[in-house]
């Protein structure tokens, strides 16, 4: 279950077998056992403890059995097949899966490749809480080994896209830290020393966390497009020509690093990213500049993430594109940078409602460009963007500023006089949903660390 896609110099079932054999030796038992609780928690982010407990106890025994000297090569190849029968059985133990059943009904090596290749949804929200430094030592006294696979389990669950190399590295560091302080005659001064020195790498975790899960659920082009609309709200007064590079570069960052083995590639990538972000917006921002003039990249970068979006500027209505642009070679580079503009003009709208406008500017392309008479298309269609979309924008801009600028019961409060206006006025039962709905939308979706995959069903 811990497989990649064969490579071309061996055969399927060998190449799975050589390579966790080869993981196995290097790592030792006890290391092949933690990095296999971190992976099997990042695939399965929604299972249960002891869900994750059985498959890796079954994981490392199979190893333990089959990678010895001496063992017979076909030990793998059956205790594999064991295992792909027992997750496929109606009680499996082991997480459940919607993907599973299409698994099941192959057969041999494709059954196993297709159930490792399975993998939940990201969470919502990170679970993970750090308990305060007593309740840390209280648990790691009672029970060390159990405390260590809780916390394994809870970290690479809550934090399932960040790189397998940043976990790894994240994991072991906090379980170094409490190892260590709850030894120490001075706890407490052990604990903020270490808290220190673990800083730009729990930033890491947070931030690779946020960068992959887009990435995960948007793909390059579509995550490269979120990168510049959100830089388009913070720094409204720079151009496209300057951000699309840097948005751009942010993409290339994530996919070169979320499912890289390397060890530094992503902190080394996306120290080098925020260089260039710094050295080009902070002479054009001051709030750019204040990020920036850290000595930490880390920092900067985390502090340019969470960065709220700039005032809105006072700008004459874009210019659309013509039907001839959006239908030209350069057509997609058209619409993306008429999104851009909408995006400096509204910056709070969400990024899930500028995510929607993507997609839905792709699939409009696609069919227009490819009708008998695209400019009649695109005029229909341009009659229904001014009627329906431009005010629904406004609202969207105007219910994040306001989630933004005011206390969430002052908030609600402007919501429910605003709902209650329309004329035929809603009655009381539909005014509450609404409320309810709409303030639900704001302080999940509005936020820069908003789940794009729970904010897109939302929207």
């Amino acid at each position: 279950l811990l497989t990649i896609p064969p490579s071309s110099a061996l055969s399927g079932k060998a190449y799975v077998r050589e390579k966790v054999c080869q993981e196995y030796k290097i790592l030792g038992k006890e290391n092949f056992r933690t990095l296999t609780i971190i992976s099997t928690s990042r695939k399965y982010s929604n299972g249960t403890f002891q869900e994750i407990d059985h498959l890796v106890r079954d994981i490392v025994s199979l190893a333990e059995t089959c990678c010895a000297d001496g063992a017979d090569p076909s030990c793998y190849d059956a205790g594999s097949t064991a295992l792909s029968e027992k997750s496929c059985g109606v009680d499996s133990p082991f997480p459940a899966h919607p993907g599973a059943a299409r698994c099941c009904g192959q057969q041999g090596l494709e059954r196993k490749l297709c159930l490792a290749a399975l993998r939940h949804p990201p969470q919502p929200l990170p679970r993970f809480l750090q308990p305060s430094d007593s309740e840390l030592c209280h648990a790691f006294r009672l029970e060390p080994q159990e405390f260590a696979d809780r916390f394994l389990y809870e970290y690479a669950s809550s934090y399932s896209q960040a790189p397998l190399p940043v976990l790894l590295a994240s994991t072991t560091s906090f379980l170094s830290m409490v190892s260590t302080c709850c030894i120490s005659p001075l706890p407490t001064a052990c604990f903020l020393k270490e808290k220190l020195e673990r800083k730009t790498l729990s930033l890491l975790t947070l931030t690779s966390n946020r960068i992959c899960s887009r990435f995960s659920a948007y793909g390059k082009d579509k995550a490269s497009f979120s990168s510049l609309a959100s830089l388009a709200q913070k720094i409204p007064t720079a151009s496209f020509e300057e951000l699309l590079p840097l948005a751009e570069d942010a993409a290339e960052v994530a996919s070169q690093c979320c499912d890289s083995m390397a060890e530094d590639c992503m902190q080394k990538k996306l120290l080098e990213h925020t260089a260039r972000v710094c050295s080009a917006l902070s002479a054009r921002d001051r709030r750019f500049a204040a990020c920036c003039k850290g000595k930490n990249l880390m920092e900067n970068h985390f502090c340019i993430l969470a960065m709220p979006p700039a005032l809105a500027l006072r700008l004459p209505e874009p210019p659309e594109p013509t039907n001839e642009e959006l239908c030209a070679k350069e057509g997609a580079l058209h619409a993306t940078r008429f999104l851009f503009e909408l995006a400096r003009r509204h910056p709070s709208l969400p990024e899930a409602v500028l995510a929607k406008l993507y997609d839905s500017a792709g699939k409009l392309r696609g069919e227009c460009c490819s009708s008998e008479d695209s400019s009649a298309c695109w005029d229909s269609k341009r009659q229904r963007i001014g009627a329906e979309l431009f005010p629904f924008l406004a609202k969207a801009d105007q219910l994040c500023g306001q989630y933004h600028k005011l206390p969430f019961l002052e908030f609600k409060k402007r919501l429910r006089d605003s709902l209650a206006q329309p004329e035929p006025e809603p009655g009381p039962a539909q005014l509450e949903q609404l409320l309810e709905q709409r303030a639900s939308f704001a302080s999940s979706c509005c936020l820069p660390d908003a789940s794009p995959l729970l904010c897109a069903s939302k929207v």
